[in-house]
């Protein structure tokens, strides 16, 4: 029994001590909380809902981006082209929605056809650029030569076939149909099919500033009790 008292005594002032350790955690989470939230233990992060540049221009590089893909398109082109030849000059357009009119596009759609009429010339078929207009324009802004504004481009341009084609957005990224048309005929001589991934369409960055809150970009209140 003498032995058993100060082990219970020793016990009692280890309690007392975590009870207290305890009590002093308790009193500086507390002290950290806004008088305002005291009562109801919630603690949130302010929103701020003032606009700010978003800009992924700085980001990693991806490892194949958008001319990889159309390299392949080409390829699935050329590999059953009928009539077209390095004398038969053949212009490319932008590609649309498949769901609007067809006169809608982005900047993907302008992208696909740029890079195609890289891969056309590297195969040695004549390329005709129909946006160069007919005189330089020299600018405060810059030295321009190319337009969209029909008024100022040539109509008599000897175009004997057409590179077009739509988009499709689906689920992960885009499908992209591909044809080579004649331009009198309107018989398709050459037709192919490609999938971009999202990510690498999302790559493709507008040279226009882009802006969301904070309130869009999927931040959480932290709530806590």
């Amino acid at each position: 029994m003498k032995n058993i008292l100060p082990l219970l005594m020793i016990t009692t002032s280890l309690i007392g001590c975590s009870s207290a350790d305890e009590a002093t955690v308790q009193d500086e989470v507390f002290t950290n909380v806004s008088p305002e939230n005291q009562g109801n233990f919630r603690f949130q992060v302010k929103r701020n809902t003032e606009e700010k540049k978003v800009d992924a221009f700085e980001g990693n590089e991806i490892t194949n981006n958008i001319n990889f893909y159309m390299r392949g398109l080409m390829q699935d082109l050329v590999s059953n082209l009928q009539y077209v030849n390095n004398t038969t000059p053949i212009a490319v357009t932008s590609f649309s929605f498949l769901d609007s009119d067809l006169e809608q596009t982005s900047l993907l759609g302008n992208q696909i056809a740029e890079s195609l009429m890289h891969e056309i010339h590297k195969v040695g078929i004549p390329v005709l650029d129909f946006k160069v207009a007919d005189s330089l324009r020299v600018t405060q802004q810059g030295d321009f030569i190319s337009s969209r504004d029909f008024n100022e481009l040539n109509a008599n341009i000897p175009i004997r076939y057409i590179v077009t084609g739509n988009l499709v957005k689906h689920q992960g990224g885009y499908l992209v149909n591909a044809r080579v048309v004649g331009l009198s005929s309107k018989a398709v001589v050459a037709s192919a099919q490609s999938f971009i991934p999202a990510h690498v369409a999302k790559a493709l960055l507008s040279s226009k500033p882009v802006t969301v809150s904070e309130d869009e970009t999927g931040l959480v209140p932290l709530v806590q009790g």
